[in-house]
């Protein structure tokens, strides 16, 4: 797998530019009156984003957490030292979930991973793992109809289901995107096809993906492995539902738990999704069936 290696801030459209790099895709919105930061990535991608914001001569004024997992978090307390004036904005129970002890910890052991996982690329790290979990105390909680006025760019939050506990999408109806971090699953470029990620209910996971189809947008902002513009974007709606659709169909297919999982993590445990631990991709599948059979 040939990984990208262009450390440049991306362009997408007037006020909106992709950062971060290949793995971990952090994106800026800047207005004439104020810039937020769409996802914090990990603690080895702060210093190359900040390099990234330095280059624009822009400092973000709000982070956005569009929800409180540990690779689109654990860069937030050295953003945060970084850029001190900036105010954090979170879903409803996103703090209380990330400060949770068993997730707590989880966001620990996955940044060293993850951080090891960018140095085997040969990919900058700019800092040690983080030893304590990231805080959203006192974060703005936004939810589905709220705004945010960045001048001539206007952030409207969407309430995400399906993913995550506190999950958000964000859309920019000004230049036509949509800043989706994981709603529509794990991107693989390779074999044009999503790892769906209903976590947290398979109904909501579908429901959110076609409300944000029903969007229309031009750009569509995912976390990982670059964002897609023009048809690429409706196509990855249609294979995204498709994806979520034949794993249920899987999960309730009857045959033992067991082998189940081990189908969907042979399946899946490959290339990009590499950069988590085994144990968190099976804890995954193990969510994946659940959901699917609850939603039955």
């Amino acid at each position: 797998m040939k990984i990208p290696h262009n450390d440049s801030p991306k362009k997408l459209a007037d006020g909106l530019w992709a950062l971060g790099n290949y793995f971990f895709n952090i994106y800026l919105v800047k207005g004439s009156k104020g810039a937020a930061l769409f996802e914090s990535g990990i603690s080895a991608t702060v210093d190359l984003v900040a390099k990234q914001l330095e280059s624009l001569d822009i400092s973000p004024d709000y982070f956005v957490v569009l929800h409180p997992h540990p690779d689109h978090i654990n860069g937030l307390p050295g953003l945060r030292s970084i850029f001190p004036h900036a105010r954090i904005i979170a879903g409803p129970g996103a703090a209380e979930f990330a400060a949770h002890p068993k997730t707590a910890q989880a966001l620990v052991a996955e940044d060293v991973f993850m951080s090891e996982f960018l140095a085997s690329r040969d990919l900058p790290i700019g800092r040690p793992p983080i030893k304590e979990a990231p805080s959203l105390e006192g974060c703005i909680v936004k939810s589905e109809g709220d705004c945010l006025d960045l001048g001539g760019l206007t952030v409207n939050f969407l309430s995400a289901p399906g993913h995550a506990i506190g999950a958000l999408a964000a859309h920019v109806p000004e230049i036509r995107a949509i800043l989706a971090s994981d709603c529509l699953g794990f991107r693989f470029p390779g074999i044009s096809d999503f790892f769906p990620l209903f976590f947290t209910g398979f109904g909501d996971y579908i429901a959110t993906i076609r409300k944000l189809k029903a969007l229309e947008p031009e750009i569509l902002a995912l976390a990982h492995q670059g964002p897609l513009t023009g048809e690429k974007v409706k196509d990855a709606f249609r294979k995204a539902e498709r994806s979520a659709m034949e794993i249920r169909q899987l999960a309730l297919s009857g045959v033992a738990e067991g082998e189940i999982i081990e189908t969907i993590f042979n399946k899946y445990y490959r290339d990009e999704l590499k950069m988590y631990t085994r144990e968190n991709i099976i804890t995954c599948c193990k969510l994946i069936i659940k959901r699917s059979r609850e939603s039955i």
